[in-house]
């Protein structure tokens, strides 16, 4: 029986080891697709109509001062920036003042959301605060995003076409000086980036947005139900970049990299993040992520040397899925995402990889995820908050 069952896991390491191989020439080629795809921003036409900016808040992120700051920065016509929040006494009214003082020529406004529509604060309060917007174009990122002062003309430019629907973009994490935050940043350099760009060229194009940049028409947004439609989901940019594409419209994956400052994890938190993501990424996009099982080379690979009882064949299998894991974490992290933390913590990356295949086993495990010191049970990607 020990021995059966030694050999079911030796041939489910062969067959991961082999999956996992093939994942990471699709990411490679992912890479030069996204990257051939690109055109220089002077070849992109002139399109600068007025934007306005939503960016809800809750609480203090770290340099979220900066951040804002970066958005006042922009060489670009015409913008506003609205700022939401829920509750009057959020610390991060203090940093929005502070900008108002430092910008007075921007136009920059505090909307205070008293109602919640539903159990995503986020959305709810972005409800809200678009019944201020002025303009036509919104966008809409977090908190914590930091950009360079092209960036509205960039990610606005592409919808001089009026076939593309929503405009999205990768970002990088700028670790804090804690191993967890090393992990987290690690991992949207390597993994989250790299499976997107796969998603990308499997798909023919996104089908989703990111959080870090979601741009689009107002009267898309209206079409598809405004946020409010999308109040009950945890994966709300899943939902709207999702959605825009049921109108047949595309979304764009822009060149723009933008970046976040992550918070000084410990290991609980980080877990609890890594965990929020992963089941939320399950109630989206169930097929895909069972699928990731095949994509978790290194842990596959050790597995198999284990099984193996460290015989040559199992070094030499983990020797090239390990080489062509590095082969993808340096096209994505630093060819595409221009990532200056990168080198310093590759050498974290086995760890990372088996922590995130521990992640995927247990997420299947549960439907709670905890989200700004607030629990809620997921059903079919719906928040129930758990009072």
């Amino acid at each position: 029986m020990i021995h059966l069952i030694a050999r079911i896991v030796q041939i489910a390491a062969i067959l991961g080891c082999i999956s996992s191989s093939f994942y990471y020439l699709l990411c490679l080629v992912g890479v030069r697709a996204f990257r051939r795809s690109q055109k220089p921003f002077a070849a992109v036409p002139i399109h600068t109509p007025p934007v306005s900016i939503l960016k809800p808040l809750k609480g203090i992120d770290p340099d979220i001062y900066e951040s804002f700051r970066s958005h006042c920065l922009q060489d670009y016509p015409e913008y506003e920036i609205i700022f939401g929040i829920s509750d009057p006494d959020d610390p991060a009214v203090a940093s929005v003042e502070r900008l108002k003082q430092e910008f007075p020529h921007r136009s920059i406004q505090l909307v205070v959301c008293p109602d919640v529509l539903g159990p995503n604060v986020k959305v709810s309060n972005l409800d809200q605060m678009v019944q201020a917007a002025r303009h036509e174009c919104l966008i809409v990122n977090d908190s914590d995003i930091r950009v360079e002062n092209d960036y509205l003309r960039r990610i606005i430019a592409p919808f001089s076409d009026e076939q593309i629907g929503m405009v999205t973009c990768l970002y990088r994490g700028v670790a804090a000086p804690t191993l967890a935050s090393r992990l987290e940043s690690l991992g949207i350099s390597t993994d989250f980036c790299a499976g997107v760009l796969a998603a990308r060229l499997l798909e023919r194009g996104l089908r989703f947005g990111l959080g870090s940049t979601l741009a689009l028409r107002r009267r898309d947004l209206i079409r598809i139900g405004g946020f409010r439609a999308i109040v009950d989901f945890l994966a709300d940019d899943y939902e709207l970049g999702s959605r825009i594409a049921g109108l047949g419209l595309k979304v764009l994956l822009s060149d723009v990299v933008v970046a976040t400052h992550l918070p000084a994890y410990d290991f609980r938190g980080f877990l609890a993040h890594q965990m929020r993501w992963a089941r939320g990424v399950r109630d989206a996009r169930l097929g895909g992520y069972i699928g990731l099982a095949s994509t978790f080379g290194l842990t596959w690979a050790l597995l198999w040397l284990i099984a193996g009882h460290a015989a040559p064949w199992s070094w030499i299998m983990l020797g090239s899925v390990l080489l062509l894991r590095l082969l993808v974490a340096l096209a994505v992290g630093k060819s595409v995402l221009q990532d200056p933390q990168l080198l310093r913590h590759l050498w974290l990356l086995p760890l990372r990889d088996v922590i995130a295949a521990g992640v995927w086993g247990v997420s299947f495990w549960g439907h709670t995820v905890t989200w700004r010191g607030d629990r809620f049970e997921l059903k079919n990607g719906r928040l129930i908050r758990i009072r």
